[in-house]
């Protein structure tokens, strides 16, 4: 019912502040460099918060992507687990001391939705996440920062690939379903164009679901309500799952 790629959310105030230009295709170097010179510790500004919590959909989904733009890759053409080699090493060393550099206490227990509530109080000065995430960052109910977040693609390392992911949620009818008719329906109504504008009607176009239809994106009212817009395009279309490495892999 919706796609998604990840993005980098980050606080204007606090790049203005530190005489910092976020680019909008930024390397690792960069953002370890400006997470560092963000990070105000004594008053729980943290540069960066990144997923630490144990878990495919928590921090290896965030790993794998990173390790991605590192040169690092799961199997090689073999099927020969790679997980030894520098490329990962380097990975992990640099996320490591980035958190521990620039990163809020405890952020082996912070996944998703930890990350977000810090972001939303404006404990964090960067966020690397879902897509989705941009519409609740924005939203003046939640975030108390919501005028002051810009948005980047996924950071890279000159090497060909960004750190970003491409994921689906999907609706399935399950083939035991004596309803599948009605199913069918369902899901032609929940992805469909008066679906988004009822969303739109009863939410505002900020709270419109994402990655689901192209349409939305040439859509001025959701443009203008939604300043990720374009980036959310941009990351969604910047990945490639079927040459998600630096180097040739059997997997997609």
């Amino acid at each position: 019912f919706y796609g998604e790629s990840s993005m980098v959310m980050y606080r204007k105030d606090l790049f203005d502040k530190a005489g910092l230009k976020m680019p909008d295709a930024p390397t690792w170097t960069f953002i370890a460099d400006a997470a560092r010179k963000i990070t105000d510790k004594s008053h729980e500004v943290y540069g960066i918060c990144l997923r630490g919590k144990a878990g495919w959909g928590e921090n290896m989904a965030f790993l794998t992507a990173t390790a991605n733009s590192f040169g690092a890759r799961w199997f090689d053409e073999k099927w020969k687990p790679q997980f030894d080699q520098p490329e990962w090493k380097s990975t992990l060393d640099f996320y490591v001391k980035l958190m521990k550099d620039a990163g809020p206490p405890g952020a082996s227990s912070n996944g998703f939705n930890e990350n977000l509530s810090l972001f939303q109080t404006g404990k964090c000065g960067m966020w690397i996440d879902a897509t989705v995430a941009a519409s609740f960052v924005s939203d003046p109910k939640e975030s108390k920062v919501a005028d002051k977040v810009g948005f980047a693609l996924a950071p890279d390392n000159g090497l060909g690939k960004r750190g970003n992911w491409l994921w689906a949620w999907n609706l399935a009818i399950p083939a035991s379903s004596k309803k599948t008719e009605a199913a069918e329906k369902f899901i032609a109504w929940a992805t469909g164009k008066d679906y988004t504008n009822l969303v739109a009607q009863k939410e505002g176009w900020l709270n419109a679901p994402p990655g689901t239809r192209s349409s939305l994106y040439a859509n001025a009212d959701y443009q203008k309500a939604a300043p990720f817009a374009k980036m959310t395009l941009d990351s969604i279309n910047s990945a490639d799952p079927t040459h998600p490495t630096v180097k040739p892999v059997p997997y997609v």
